[in-house]
């Protein structure tokens, strides 16, 4: 009995840490977790999730575990993923031990987009947002590069140096030094349309919208947090847009 509460704990902090991890809201990590404790016999599970951590205990018992929240990302396929799992679990298709390994094999094993097709898809969202927000057919391939060069120097900081906002700045004040650039060249036409465009992929814009969406469901606390680093995120790419031109005005 007490092996299979503490293993049914894991198996509900162990969904809800795969969830918050790559993007999902609070209320539905928090709606999963239960769910998955309610179909095992624990209606009266108590859980209590934020954006660094997330605690569940058992009213039938004592016991109580909680688990560290680190990386926040956006992998959307591990969150469906824990979502078809908890469903099946739901419809008995599984007992709590193979839920368990599941999840483990879902955390470790998801495939996500290849680096690649990432910093591909980075230039594809770069240059064609830069033409809806007014720019011009000229500018299309410098900003395609631009982007997809921001994107890739953002993955690269970020695992070479482990500092939060880091790699944002980095990647700003690499876009602004290549959009000024290539403007002095004549490869491009406008250095507002081509910077506008290639921070697109790093603007934190689920972070944002979890962050309202928590706060409008009750969770003010994570919806802060979420919001917050969200905003320093938006201020490391600002900022380093700002030095790079404070250098090129101080230098000309």
């Amino acid at each position: 009995m007490v092996e299979s509460k503490e293993l049914l704990l894991e198996t509900c902090l162990l969904a809800g840490k795969i969830m918050m991890e790559n993007g999902s809201e609070v209320y539905r990590v928090e709606d999963t977790m239960n769910r998955i404790a309610a179909n095992t016999g624990e209606a009266g599970s108590i859980s209590y999730v934020t954006a660094t951590g997330i605690f569940m205990g058992l009213r039938s018992s004592h016991y109580a575990q909680v688990e560290n929240v680190h990386d926040r990302v956006i992998n959307l396929e591990k969150i469906v993923a824990v979502n078809r799992l908890s469903r099946e679990y739901a419809a008995k298709e599984l007992s709590l031990s193979a839920l368990h390994d599941a999840l483990k094999e879902v955390n470790q094993t998801t495939p996500s987009f290849s680096f690649p097709l990432q910093v591909l898809s980075a230039g594809i969202v770069s240059s064609t947002l830069m033409i809806i927000f007014g720019g011009r057919w000229f500018d299309f391939v410098p900003t395609f590069l631009i982007g997809s060069i921001g994107f890739l120097i953002a993955i690269w900081v970020k695992k070479k140096i482990d500092i939060r906002f880091l790699d944002m700045f980095c990647a700003s004040l690499v876009i602004g030094s290549l959009a000024i650039l290539a403007v002095q060249l004549q490869l491009a036409n406008n250095v507002d349309n081509l910077i506008i465009g290639a921070v697109m992929p790093l603007v934190p814009g689920v972070a944002i919208t979890n962050s309202f969406r928590d706060i409008l469901a009750g969770h003010l606390i994570s919806g802060m947090a979420r919001g917050t680093e969200a905003i320093f995120t938006a201020a490391a790419i600002g900022v380093g847009i700002a030095t790079i031109f404070t250098l090129v005005g101080g230098i000309s």
